[in-house]
């Protein structure tokens, strides 16, 4: 049987699994899909065209597939879709995406979302990601696996994090930062390699293979790009083929300081 407080609005068309919990004065719209085990707390909203994953659990006052803060949103069948295990904290804000774009914005498993966090329209997210209070991304950004984003940092549009990078808290960030890296400041840079994430994940082989690229990438008196490129033609190590590939796949830059 569901659990649906009384006074919670579920339109009718709404696709709710029976062990699905609707709080109070929430609201859940007609074209919404609710998995088993999804919470829906005290005054949360669900908007649009949005699917939410098993066991993802959205706190107080969370607004949830509300249409995209885009001047040129004309409308349209554009969606909102947030896998499993997701938990989205107080007053977040998620939007679907846009007609001009895939029309879908797409949020993976297992993802963290404190309180006031901004999802724009269009973003993807990946797995196992930690998103700070009032971290903010801008539509098209897209986010890799395993990453902390600190509070209050604002990503630009069209960025791309890459896998296991991590971002100071009241950073900016403008451009692509690469997967593994650690980037903090305004505007952000990149200062090291996430080690203290690395050292959770890897073995010491990756991490020292990882070290060593990082100082070839980004110490060496030669382009970023052209060592980046030499690292692709000899490394063994996937990882190191992943970051290369990365950086020679950046449309918006890479933010470092040359040392």
């Amino acid at each position: 049987m569901q659990n649906i407080h009384p006074t919670a609005i579920v339109e009718d068309g709404a696709k709710i699994e029976k062990s699905v919990r609707i709080g109070a004065y929430s609201f859940v719209s007609k074209n919404s899909v609710l998995h088993k085990g999804v919470v829906v707390a005290q005054g949360a909203q669900i908007h649009g065209h949005t699917e939410i994953g098993e066991n993802t659990k959205i706190f107080q006052n969370a607004a949830i597939g509300s249409i995209p803060q885009d001047l040129k949103f004309r409308g349209g069948d554009v969606k909102l879709v947030i896998g499993k295990n997701n938990t989205i904290r107080e007053f977040a804000f998620f939007n679907p995406g846009t007609e001009d774009d895939k029309g879908e914005t797409k949020i993976g498993d297992h993802n963290l979302f404190m309180a006031y966090t901004h999802v724009a329209h269009d973003c993807i997210i990946g797995d196992h990601n930690i998103f700070a209070n009032n971290a903010a991304l801008a539509g098209h950004v897209e986010v890799g696996n395993f990453v902390v984003i600190g509070g209050h940092t604002p990503i630009h549009q069209f960025v791309k994090i890459g896998d296991y990078a991590m971002l100071g808290g009241a950073s900016a960030v403008v451009q692509d930062i690469p997967p593994f890296c650690l980037a903090e400041g305004n505007r952000a840079v990149i200062k090291s390699l996430n080690i203290v994430g690395l050292r959770r994940r890897f073995e010491k082989e990756d991490i020292n293979a990882l070290s060593d690229a990082y100082k070839k990438i980004f110490r060496k008196s030669a382009s970023m790009k052209d060592a980046a490129k030499e690292l692709l033609q000899i490394s063994r190590n996937d990882k190191v083929k992943q970051l290369c590939e990365f950086i020679l796949n950046t449309k918006r830059g890479i933010p470092y300081e040359r040392k």
